[in-house]
């Protein structure tokens, strides 16, 4: 977070100058300790980021290939009237332990087309599908890998 601050003090001020440089550590430091000390910010909080940040690509990149293929798979649905869509909802458990990975999971789940997130109760979720296709395999998805993985790294 400090070097987000510093990085948008120099950003904001146009120019990079020592006398701008000097003045810009002070306020962001100054900034830092109050965002720690009464918004309960650390700096271990910024280092554990740090650390899932490839994962976070990874996630982000994997979500867009995701939507992408969905989008063709309802394409298809829609243009094909002979085609007899099966809608199903489907109940699975997840292996999640915070409640921020498996609402990210869900939104996830509802971003992805032909998919939406009923429901989610602890570590319960009910998803309706537009397809059987896409019920396959959505207890065991990528997203609830990665988001496993970003789980695991302190």
């Amino acid at each position: 977070m400090y070097l987000a601050f510093l990085v948008l003090w120099i950003i904001f001020n146009g120019k990079i100058t020592l006398e701008i440089l000097v003045l810009g550590v002070i306020v962001c430091s100054v900034l830092f300790a109050f965002c720690s000390k009464f918004m309960n910010y650390s700096l271990h909080r910024d280092i554990a980021v740090m650390k899932k940040l490839p994962l976070m690509f990874q996630y982000i990149l994997i979500l867009i290939i995701e939507v992408l293929k969905a989008n063709r798979q309802v394409l298809h649905f829609i243009m094909t009237p002979k085609y007899q869509v099966e809608p199903q909802i489907v109940h699975f458990t997840s292996n999640l332990k915070t409640e921020t990975a498996r609402v990210i999971l869900a939104n996830s789940i509802t971003l992805t087309p032909g998919t939406i997130t009923v429901a989610l109760e602890g570590n319960e979720f009910a998803v309706h599908c537009l397809d059987k296709e896409f019920a396959e395999g959505i207890e065991n998805s990528v997203f609830a890998e990665l988001l496993e993985k970003m789980e695991a790294v302190e």
